[in-house]
């Protein structure tokens, strides 16, 4: 989900891409919310939220990865690899909105952790690959139908980009074909059932094994919802 309208009182309204995987879209009605599905190659989620946000003034409006309050939250995980006892010589997070990876840079360096951090985007959807070399945030015309589903943003955020263009030390970027094979690999070696999205990091291993080659490597494995049928698909080749 790109954007999640938070109406007063306790009524949650969250906008999803008409083509978002059934099984996120019942997690999320499962919470309670309603879901509204809109259709991105007609109408930009971003406007979809301002259609209801004038609706109901009292709402407040929360991207799904640019607002402080999830970069909070996601920091928590920053602060939980900085306290174990193992360390790491670098660590992977995916990046689509940079939600998740400028949370888990905060959260290390405000616990006075240094490890190097380095992000793993589709090389399809790579605005954030590209604001990096650019020093600026690049943004996309539409969005992307990588099988990361999860990384189809347009840009990073503007809270997001703050932290990562500062805290992360390169983008590395993953081919379709990667990410199925990291699919592939977390379910067979791992035992893991994890969505594209998620499957990023392990993908990047595979985008550039000479970059991480004899490095103690943390992969940040960050979701299992994937379609049933999709995933079958993936694990059947």
């Amino acid at each position: 989900m790109a954007y999640a309208c938070k109406l007063a009182g306790k009524r949650c309204t969250v906008v999803m891409p008409a083509n978002s995987v059934k099984v996120k879209v019942e997690a999320v009605r499962a919470f309670g919310a309603t879901v509204d599905l809109v259709d991105t190659t007609k109408v930009p989620r971003a406007q979809r939220v301002r259609e209801l946000a004038q609706a109901d003034t009292d709402a407040y409006v929360a991207s799904a990865y640019d607002d402080p309050l999830v970069i909070a939250g996601n920091a928590s995980l920053g602060r939980e690899l900085a306290s174990l006892a193992a360390r790491f010589d670098v660590i992977v997070a995916p990046v689509g909105g940079g939600g998740l990876l400028s949370g888990v840079i905060q959260g290390l360096r405000s616990s006075g952790d240094t490890t190097p951090v380095i992000g793993a985007e589709p090389l399809v959807a790579n605005d954030a690959a590209q604001s990096l070399r650019e020093g600026r945030i690049v943004a996309s015309d539409h969005e992307v139908q990588t099988i990361a589903d999860g990384a189809r943003t347009m840009s990073l955020g503007k809270h997001n980009w703050a932290i990562i263009k500062e805290g992360v030390e390169t983008i590395v970027e993953v081919s379709e074909d990667q990410i199925r094979e990291a699919v592939r690999l977390l379910f067979s070696l791992a035992n893991l059932k994890v969505e594209p999205t998620g499957a990023l990091t392990t993908g990047a291993l595979l985008a550039s094994p000479d970059r991480f080659r004899d490095l103690r490597v943390c992969c940040v494995v960050s979701g299992g919802n994937v379609d049933p049928a999709l995933y079958r698909d993936l694990l059947s080749v």
